[in-house]
């Protein structure tokens, strides 16, 4: 990874650098894979941009599914298109957002003048500006520092979706953060719409999603402090997430590991409330030799290959006994 700047430069100096990246004639592509936290960095990069390049087109490689996502996008009305619909010979400039080019496949096709994110430094995420930052609990904390470098102050949609983008990344600071996204999380809060950060919120929860909840009642197996559930084929990945959210709350578990199979991938999220123990390490530790896996210290995932695998992991069984004979080699 090459950094752009000095360690010293001011947050001013790092501003004025990301946005003499791009000029007027530039049309800016900037790929994300949407959550909250990765449209709202997205828009602020549009924001900073704005006056700056010709265009800036916002781009995400997955299919958007969650309820609180579409809730997002419709209440605060973010324009964004899938990769899908990119005309590659219209963009000029390519820009990545809480995340880098070897998280996904669909990313490592482009190579980015622009690369901003918070999860852990891979030497191979290269650009004319990089500035990522693994210790800060979100990306829109990062973005938000560039808004207020610039003298920008948020417009009330920007701002709460940076500012939802912070409290669902750092899960209401329950997650790894800093006194960085404490303070832009309260800087944003008098530009937010309170209403609709409300409404949001209360779209988690779906018929779908509480069948899918029952279903992960009937598979929880508590091995120790690790609640652990394999949902088998899901339609949406992102309910693996909503349900180790959901199990981490509970008073004897530590950690919550949630595995199903999403298409050609083997998904394995992981949730840790322990002080101890970095979740992305773990996931590194028990799965990267099958596929990629990492993480923060409380949040990590893994995605293996369906086809590089011996067994097929839809089945209860197979799943199940694969995920639980790794986890055992924990303690």
């Amino acid at each position: 990874m090459n950094n752009p700047f000095p360690k010293s430069a001011s947050s001013i100096q790092k501003c004025r650098m990301l946005q003499d990246v791009v000029d007027h004639r530039d049309s800016v592509g900037v790929l994300i894979n949407a959550d909250p936290d990765a449209m709202a960095s997205a828009l602020a990069l549009k924001r900073l941009f704005w006056r700056r390049a010709k265009k800036v087109q916002i781009f995400h490689i997955n299919t958007i599914k969650r309820a609180d996502n579409l809730a997002m996008i419709r209440l605060l009305k973010i324009e964004q298109k899938h990769i899908r619909k990119m005309k590659i010979q219209d963009i000029t400039k390519w820009a990545i957002i809480d995340s880098q080019p070897h998280h996904n496949e669909l990313f490592e096709k482009y190579k980015y003048d622009i690369i901003i994110d918070h999860h852990p430094v891979n030497l191979l995420s290269t650009g004319q500006f990089v500035d990522i930052r693994e210790d800060y609990g979100a990306a829109s904390t990062i973005l938000t520092e560039y808004l207020r470098a610039a003298d920008i102050k948020p417009s009330p949609t920007l701002a709460t979706a940076l500012f939802y983008g912070i409290k669902t990344d750092t899960d209401n600071f329950i997650r790894s953060s800093t006194s960085h996204d404490i303070n832009a999380f309260r800087y944003l809060y008098q530009y937010v719409n309170i209403n609709i950060i409300k409404k949001i919120e209360a779209s988690e929860m779906t018929r779908n999603s509480l069948e899918n909840f029952k279903a992960a009642m009937d598979r929880l197996v508590m091995y120790k402090d690790i609640a652990f559930i394999h949902m088998g084929k899901v339609k949406n990945p992102d309910i693996l997430v909503i349900i180790a959210d959901f199990f981490l709350k509970m008073v004897e578990v530590s950690w919550s590991v949630v595995s199903g199979v999403y298409g050609n991938k083997f998904v394995i999220i992981f949730r840790n409330a322990s002080f101890r123990i970095d979740a992305g390490r773990v996931a590194q530790r028990l799965f990267g030799q099958f596929g990629s896996a990492g993480g923060h210290k409380n949040a990590a995932r893994a995605e293996l290959p369906v086809e590089a695998l011996d067994f097929d992991p839809a089945s209860e069984p197979n799943g199940r006994d694969f995920v639980l004979g790794r986890l055992r080699m924990l303690k």
